[in-house]
């Protein structure tokens, strides 16, 4: 197969990948357009995939041969937010020094993302009996969803694979589970009254502070169950309320209370178990507390993100292969969520797997070592000795 066109490093590609500022609150479609031309340059077939309003785009790349039974390599464009940390220097100017390539997303996770694309003349050059495909997606660190639409198309106009691996900053450990997480708005809506008088209204501020206790109750129910796997820290399914506001002045009957909460659910609980319990103590409520004096208030609960967990998958298809190929002989667990869970959600076997540490993830002066990304070379180089050899 040809490898006419550029040839880049890893370090040049990051440096131009970390170039754009794709906070996941901005569009990403300048890396995306960049990406395609490198891939273009290359002879690389792609296709693009945007998101419903087409400020944001996922791109998926096939190299070798255009079947099912591929291995897709994952990693997400988008970066957190660096407003309000002390860097150093430009963020998205990428820095060399003391052994580390420094700026925003260089581990979490353009880092793995470049090492793709730099191995791409090499996967093009070997006599690949199974695709390997790339995967850029956006909207990681908000939703998880920016690999949906992509995931959709799996088996119908796009190669369905074997397997994925993740390249989340993992040490290059092989990961095969991690927590869920779901996070919720719940506004409890009640009536104005004069504090002296209550029962010519609903005190919505106290009718939240009773779901609050029950989501503390709920929360440390999770924590007596624990973790039969062992493998979590901390080893229970938390529950976490982050905000709280409402009420206009003290001696006045709060109209509205609003709290952000969440779960990150243990890979083996049922992901409808809180939300029930949540919903009999909003039923109980509304009826001994926010409305016992009348019919003046309601509460609504409104899902805003449910990232599925990953759960182990012993003997998949993609463990056997990143453990092969990042030279491991056991997996771990990890405490953060990833698109992993969506992808086994589909019924493909996931794993996440990538180059240096998530300590250094969302930080000022964020960075990956440069022996982190010659070990990602080199994960690279085994994957295709993998790939050729299937």
């Amino acid at each position: 197969m040809s490898t006419a066109g550029p040839r880049a490093t890893t370090l040049d590609l990051l440096a131009r990948l970390v170039a754009f500022d794709t906070e996941s609150s901005k569009p990403n479609l300048a890396l995306i357009d960049y990406v395609c031309g490198y891939l273009d340059a290359l002879g690389v077939a792609h296709v693009r995939i945007p998101n419903a309003t087409g400020d944001k785009a996922a791109v998926f790349a096939t190299i070798g041969p255009q079947i099912d039974g591929g291995i897709v390599l994952s990693g997400h464009t988008d970066v957190v937010p660096v407003t309000g940390q002390a860097w150093t220097t430009d963020p998205f100017t990428l820095r060399i020094a003391d052994g580390r390539a420094y700026g925003r997303g260089a581990v979490d996770m353009k880092g793995f993302c470049a090492l793709a694309l730099a191995a791409v003349p090499d996967f093009l050059a070997a006599d690949l009996a199974r695709p390997i495909h790339i995967l850029l997606s956006y909207d990681e660190e908000t939703t998880c969803l920016g690999v949906a639409d992509t995931i959709a198309r799996f088996g119908t106009d796009l190669p369905r694979p074997a397997a994925v691996i993740v390249g989340e900053p993992t040490d290059l450990e092989v990961a095969d589970a991690h927590k869920s997480i779901v996070t919720y708005f719940t506004t409890v809506h009640g009536h104005e009254a004069h504090s002296a008088k209550p029962m010519l209204g609903a005190n919505a501020v106290m009718a939240a502070a009773d779901l609050v206790s029950e989501l503390n109750r709920i929360a440390d129910a999770m924590i007596a169950r624990g973790d039969a796997s062992g493998r979590f820290d901390p080893p229970a399914t938390t529950v976490h309320v982050g905000t709280i506001s409402g009420g206009t002045a003290r001696n006045i009957l709060p109209k509205v209370c609003t709290f952000h909460w969440e779960f990150r659910g243990l890979p083996d609980l049922d992901m409808a178990e809180i939300p029930a319990l949540f919903a009999a103590k909003v039923a109980t409520t509304l009826t001994d507390r926010l409305n016992r004096y009348g019919d003046y208030g309601r509460i609504e609960t409104v899902e805003e993100v449910a990232v599925p967990g990953l759960a182990p998958e012993p003997g998949s298809e993609a463990e056997r292969l990143a453990l092969r190929v990042a030279g491991r002989n056991h997996t771990i667990s990890v405490p953060y969520a990833t698109e992993a869970g969506r992808f086994q959600a589909a019924g493909i076997p996931t794993v996440v797997c990538g180059p240096g540490s998530i300590d250094q993830a969302h930080q000022p002066d964020e960075y990956i070592t440069l022996a982190a990304l010659e070990a990602g070379e080199a994960f690279m180089a085994r994957l295709i000795a993998a790939c050729v050899a299937s």
